[in-house]
């Protein structure tokens, strides 16, 4: 266990000093003011960062994963389809209404909504589209057909919320489908699914067992855009206090024991939700339990580290950075935004979980560089997108409308495993450190350049363009594969043309 902790350590360093490297070079060519204290307490936090990402990536595999593929290939195997449907969506709500990412987002509207009635409607939302997820399967629906329907309804509700004078809460909507979709549910949703598939569906049909993330990241959408139709759209918004503690430790020791209740409400959702389903179905052995005990608490630890070290000063140095920013040459802030983005993406928990269950569900036909590749430069653009909105000042329509239109055309010239995995992606790259760094630099870069009462407006969405750009990412790197496979059936074609030539040449010799 010791070795395999320390290899993910050497993996997360790969992935996160990137983002601190880019943080001191800043700093270094005077492009972002640090104090000796705060690159201290930033270098400090990025070190607890690397070992929580660490410890989760190790727990998850051994622990949330497992769960997810017994609970959903052991009640599918024995034909309980509907204790399925309704564990499924108890799972589901259960562990909504406890990521904490949503509880931020609650915080934040509650002159708007309040927190219980937004908290529990977008749990009820996820569990729903859940069972939207699990009958998908069971009927073998084409997920395009069903996701394009959701869109065209989400886009729908946003032209109402347009007429009634209420387009600011549209970027909060989409965002909220990012944030819903956080480390702890990634990894369960996505097992859960392949556990479904590998039972139900052929091997032919790779891509079954994507969908429950698109699905858990369309519901709070549409929720919050049918909740909005109710509100007078008039929201006060009061910017979070995102200064240093002058005591790093002191501080971090708060941060750590708020996550160990927000985290241990959510992993004790999950467990006692599989516990009751195992006693009474599924029978695990002992030892299986054991282990996944074991897997569950070391994820835990690597959670409560990671959060409490993003919210204690990534948040705060983020802030700051963005603030800075606000007094650069544009093409410098749309530069180190695109930069920013794509290392940012490579550092989040649940993109390692993605990749490797891609490779494994397509035989390695989808290889982790390349998705990696796609998925760091679709976010690049899409913070680089969200930034220049900031400076320009405009609705976040123009981008979202025809992001999805592009989505969903693509979606027809290309196989259909790129285009669920797609939308599962959208959901796995908006996750804590998208919320954490890259949101408060566009809340800082936004306070600094216009008034504190358009941050709605334009300083959120980040989260909803970092949902968008690893779906036309994706998609694009299948209009390759297309083009490569039809280059590849060309070469194979005129190989044939020649050595039939080659054939009848022999033959005419043979006859004279």
């Amino acid at each position: 266990m010791i070795r395999d902790i320390l290899e993910e350590i050497k993996k997360s360093s790969f992935s996160v000093l990137p983002i601190y490297a880019l943080v001191i070079f800043l700093v270094i060519i005077k492009l972002v003011s640090l104090t000796g204290y705060e690159i201290l307490s930033f270098s400090i936090a990025t070190a607890l960062v690397i070992f929580g990402i660490s410890l989760f990536n190790y727990g998850a595999e051994h622990a949330m994963t497992p769960i997810g593929k017994k609970v959903g290939s052991g009640l599918t195997k024995q034909g309980r389809i509907s204790v399925l449907i309704f564990t499924v969506f108890l799972f589901g709500f259960l562990i909504t209404i406890a990521e904490p990412d949503l509880t931020v987002l609650a915080i934040q509207t509650k002159s708007i909504f309040s927190k219980p009635l937004l908290i529990f409607s977008i749990g009820l939302a996820v569990g729903f589209f859940l069972i939207i997820a699990i009958l998908k399967i069971i009927k073998k629906i084409n997920l395009i057909r069903i996701l394009s329907l959701l869109y065209m309804i989400s886009f729908g509700l946003v032209a109402l919320l347009a007429y009634q004078g209420k387009e600011n809460l549209v970027a909060l909507a989409f965002d909220s489908g990012g944030v819903t979709t956080g480390p702890m549910t990634v990894p369960f949703l996505m097992a859960l699914g392949a556990g479904v598939a590998a039972v139900l569906a052929q091997k032919s049909e790779k891509d079954a067992s994507f969908g429950f993330i698109a699905f858990s990241s369309i519901g709070p959408v549409v929720m919050i855009l049918i909740l909005s139709l109710s509100t007078n759209g008039e929201m006060e918004y009061e910017l979070a206090d995102y200064s240093l503690s002058d005591n790093f430790f002191l501080s971090y020791l708060e941060y750590f024991w708020e996550k160990i209740k927000d985290v241990g409400l959510s992993i004790g959702l999950l467990l006692a939700c599989f516990i009751v389903v195992d006693l009474i179905f599924l029978h695990s052995t002992k030892k299986q339990i054991i282990l996944l005990l074991k897997g569950l608490m070391i994820a835990y630890i690597g959670l409560v580290f990671f959060l409490a070290a993003v919210d204690c000063t990534y948040m705060g140095v983020g802030y700051k950075i963005g603030c800075e920013l606000s007094e650069k040459n544009s093409s410098i802030i749309i530069i180190l935004a695109f930069v920013i983005g794509a290392l940012t993406v490579l550092a989040e928990p649940a993109i390692k979980i993605l990749i490797t269950q891609v490779e494994e569900m397509t035989n390695g036909l989808i290889k982790r560089r390349s998705m990696l590749i796609s998925l760091a430069v679709g976010v690049g653009c899409a913070i680089a997108i969200a930034m220049i909105r900031i400076v320009y000042k405009f609705s976040i329509l123009y981008v979202i409308i025809p992001g999805y239109i592009i989505c969903f055309v693509l979606a027809f010239f290309i196989p259909k495993i790129y285009t669920a995995i797609a939308f599962d992606a959208g959901g796995v790259a908006s996750g804590p450190l998208t919320s954490s760094f890259i949101l408060p630099i566009a809340l800082g870069l936004c306070a600094s350049l216009n008034d504190i009462n358009e941050i709605l407006n334009y300083g959120f969405g980040v989260v909803s363009l970092v949902a968008l750009s690893p779906l036309l990412s994706i998609e694009i790197l299948g209009v390759f594969s297309v083009f490569n496979n039809r280059r590849k059936v060309r070469r194979a074609i005129k190989q044939v043309l020649r050595e039939d030539d080659k054939q009848i040449i022999c033959f005419g010799d043979y006859d004279e």
